[in-house]
């Protein structure tokens, strides 16, 4: 199963993956699926992320995503938040690793991201 199909099914089907539609076993489940594949599902995505930011950070991805999604709700949180909060942080992560598998899997945008994050980081 391809990587972007893998995704789209634990978005659509997250029971069938023991999930129950809240952030931190779905980040989990990622993290898991990512380093059985030895990094090659995610690699770049924390890199990716930080481009997006347009400011370095030292945070792991997970991290990066929860913040995105929920501003100002504190990542020590992350197992006890509202219903719609969670489901507002597993859609955003859904979407955000969907539309990072697309500039992963092209080579000129993957370059570009990197030369970004590159550039991001020299001016520390």
């Amino acid at each position: 199963m391809a990587d972007k199909q893998l995704i789209e099914q634990l978005q659509a089907r997250p029971g069938m993956y023991g999930l129950n539609g809240t952030f931190h076993p779905t980040a989990m489940l990622l993290l898991g699926f990512d380093l059985a594949r030895d990094g090659g599902l995610l690699r770049g995505f924390r890199e990716w992320l930080i481009v997006r930011r347009g400011e370095p950070s030292s945070a792991v991805w997970y991290a990066l995503v929860f913040q995105e999604s929920l501003p100002g709700v504190s990542l020590r949180n992350w197992g006890r938040l509202e219903p719609e909060q969670d489901q507002r942080a597993v859609d955003h992560l859904f979407s955000l690793v969907l539309e990072f598998l697309d500039v992963r899997d092209n080579s000129e945008s993957l370059a570009r991201m990197y030369t970004e994050y590159h550039s991001l980081q020299i001016g520390r």
